[in-house]
């Protein structure tokens, strides 16, 4: 991402992965020269573009201090990159606890600072006692307080979940494509220790393991869940139960045209899940960890994005379709709106909200906030709340 420091220019470099911790400022005259790591070009394409980006002649500690940079903060698909990935999710394997690890960035590491916070913004929920299921953002708590206590405003009664556990859909920002991550630790966050139903993770793994990624290291990395385990701790307590999945993107579905569930893998998880939601029925809750549209420089486009002005009035406007197709339990519907134009609304939020209609399908819903959220000055996310009921409540 371009450097927040106007002081210090250039491209900012960081690892989501958190395989490494390093971090990197390439100066805006090398940036260039990035595009020559791209498994297709030679040193001497390198030197060669550095000759020219430079006005120098010689180039050799230039071009060895940027290429022993890159390969040590494990920037580059290498030994030392592929030893920093295999040691990590290995660990990640055998830790018996999933950490917080947006705590003290995206939230405060402190409890009372938390409770606090979380008190002053979303309240606690009246208990809306038809309610099956909730979508709220994954967007930064600061960017969507608004939405997210739309949200979290529309729970059932606390004297109702003593045997609930909460079926969580996030999106899987760095997952497979046509998998879904799953995991068996404990969630911690500064509120507490959320309790994963292993049971369900279990019967899952039986009935659906070609689709499933066990112990997926993407859990470690991701926000779309820890954020919504939070809002139903303050809710319900640290030892909510949940039941934590990561829905990889339908990426050939989108392109290719077909249902996703024309893929062997997913129509099994979905029938999986399917069943244990006919099974379980009310003792399982829905939440939706999903974020919208990405408009803007930041997400790849030529525009500029600005909040309700401009190209997103019309964004605006595709959202409410997709939205209303959603609300009236139209998966078919929906996803036909998603395929047009290959998604170049960029919801990254769409295999989590497709799964739930196919897992849930006598469901209908209500859009209960909708946002755009200019995230930096040329880039905008949507995203929205929404409550689920079934048709007889």
């Amino acid at each position: 991402m371009p450097s927040p420091d106007p002081a210090r220019p250039g491209l900012f470099i960081r690892d989501p992965y958190h395989y490494s911790d390093a971090t990197l400022l390439v100066p805006p005259i090398l940036v260039q020269a990035l595009q020559c790591f791209d498994g297709m070009q030679s040193p001497i394409d390198l030197r060669s573009e550095l000759v020219r980006l430079t006005g120098e002649i010689q180039v050799g500690a230039i071009e060895k201090n940027l290429f022993d940079s890159l390969s040590e903060a494990g920037f580059l698909e290498d030994d030392t990159y592929r030893e920093l990935k295999a040691r990590r999710e290995a660990e990640f394997v055998v830790e018996l606890k999933r950490e917080a690890i947006f705590a003290g960035s995206a939230y405060p590491a402190d409890s009372i600072r938390l409770e606090a916070l979380l008190t002053e913004r979303v309240g606690r929920s009246p208990g809306i006692a038809s309610a099956v299921g909730i979508a709220a953002p994954h967007a930064s708590p600061d960017g969507g307080w608004d939405t997210y206590r739309a949200a979290y405003q529309s729970l059932p009664r606390t004297d109702e979940s003593t045997d609930r556990t909460f079926v969580i859909l996030g999106t899987s920002h760095y997952g497979a494509p046509d998998r879904f991550g799953l995991t068996r630790k404990q969630f911690v966050t500064p509120l507490g220790e959320a309790q994963t139903n292993v049971a369900l993770v279990d019967e899952l793994d039986r009935t659906a393991s070609d689709a499933i990624r066990m112990e997926d290291y993407c859990h470690c990395v991701e926000h779309s869940i820890e954020f919504q385990i939070l809002f139903l701790q303050h809710v319900y307590g640290p030892g909510v139960r949940i039941l934590p999945i990561l829905c990889g993107p339908f990426v050939k579905s989108i392109y290719e045209g077909s249902l996703p569930e024309a893929s062997d893998r997913v129509a099994q998880f979905f029938d999986a899940l399917g069943n244990i939601s006919a099974r379980e029925g009310k003792r399982l809750f829905w939440v939706l960890g999903v974020d919208m549209a990405h408009i803007g420089r930041r997400y790849g486009d030529e525009v500029r994005a600005t909040a309700d002005s401009g190209e997103m009035l019309e964004v605006r406007e595709r959202d409410a379709q997709r939205i209303h197709r959603i609300n009236g339990g139209d998966a078919r519907g929906y996803w036909e709106l998603v395929q047009d134009k290959h998604d170049d609304l960029k919801w990254c939020g769409a295999s989590p909200l497709y799964t739930f209609l196919k897992v849930m399908p006598q469901v209908k819903g209500e859009l209960l906030d909708y946002r755009q959220w200019q995230i930096d000055p040329q880039s905008v996310v949507t995203f929205g709340a929404l409550r689920f009921v079934e048709p007889d409540m």
